[in-house]
């Protein structure tokens, strides 16, 4: 078990057994979620924006059928 403090600030330190495990680096973001009492920590990890944009249709104009000619 890894043990860490809460400071009076209510901030910790990530262990860096738990840093390493997880890949995670200084400027990383990182989620918590409480599951059964119990907090648990994951890296976030860039999921690629994929989405049909013709759904957008408040865009949908002359100029945007003009670039999409290009």
């Amino acid at each position: 078990m890894i043990v860490g403090r809460i400071t009076a600030k209510a901030q910790t330190t990530v262990p860096i057994a738990v840093r390493r495990a997880l890949g995670i680096e200084p400027g990383d973001d990182v989620a918590w979620e409480i599951e059964d009492g119990r907090a648990v920590l994951t890296k976030m990890v860039a999921v690629p924006f994929v989405a049909d944009l013709g759904s957008f249709t408040e865009w949908a104009d002359e100029l945007d059928a003009a670039y999409d000619a290009l």
